[in-house]
């Protein structure tokens, strides 16, 4: 039985290890890609550990892989709501444990890990993060590559979301053009990043910034940062 400062590079790797991969081919090459990025996996395990309760018994932190996605759960629902893990200052439960794990470089204890993650996810064009919490316990999903046609409702308005969370908290704002960049929508289709927008204000997850300027020119913001 390792503790966290010995053991936690050998979860990574072993996690890694067995994730599924994908076959791509290049110019010349063909090579196997894992199919979640190591930078989303360190992060999240590394979380699910320095927040969980410990003062639930029976249970600890848990990393379920399936086809399709990559789930993890640890004891204690979060200290701040799943829709503000991005914007809010972090809040730990264990201090002594996120000092320590910060000391040894397993985390930073600034509250930039999910911002990494949700940042690394739209670079490789994956389904967004979901953040849950259930019966006292915090889960978060990894979702394999989906095809944006594939995809259901509450996954486009779910992406938009946190796209425009991300977009607001570097200082920017989330625009038509922004969005087709992270879904890989081409130019000449804009209106279906517009029909995508127009889900998650209805969903009263984002709001226009500025409704004086016309429609093409217009910047989204988080709802709760109206």
């Amino acid at each position: 039985m390792y503790g966290y400062a010995v053991g936690f590079e050998g979860l990574i790797k072993y996690i890694n290890d067995i994730l599924p991969s994908n076959e791509v081919i290049g110019q010349a090459f063909r090579q196997n890609v894992k199919m979640y990025p190591e930078i989303c996996i360190r992060e999240l395990v590394a979380n699910a550990l320095l927040h969980q309760d410990f003062s639930q018994t029976g249970n600890s932190v848990m990393i379920e892989i399936y086809n399709n996605r990559i789930e993890i759960t640890n004891p204690g629902e979060p200290l701040i709501n799943t829709d503000r893990f991005l914007d809010n200052p972090p809040r730990s439960r264990n201090e002594a444990l996120a000092s320590f794990m910060r000391r040894i470089n397993i985390c930073e204890e600034r509250g930039s890990g999910i911002d990494k993650v949700v940042s690394t996810t739209e670079s490789y064009q994956l389904p967004a993060p979901s953040f849950e919490t259930k019966d006292g316990y915090t889960i978060v999903i990894l979702y394999a590559h989906k095809e944006l046609k594939d995809m259901y409702k509450d996954e486009k308005i779910r992406a938009c979301y946190l796209h425009c969370c991300l977009k607001y908290i570097q200082k920017d704002y989330m625009t038509n053009t922004t969005l087709r960049e992270r879904f890989g929508i081409d130019t000449k289709n804009s209106s279906l990043a517009s029909k995508i927008i127009n889900l998650a204000i209805e969903d009263g997850k984002i709001a226009i910034y500025d409704e004086s300027v016309g429609a093409k020119a217009r910047a989204y913001i988080p709802i709760w940062a109206k």
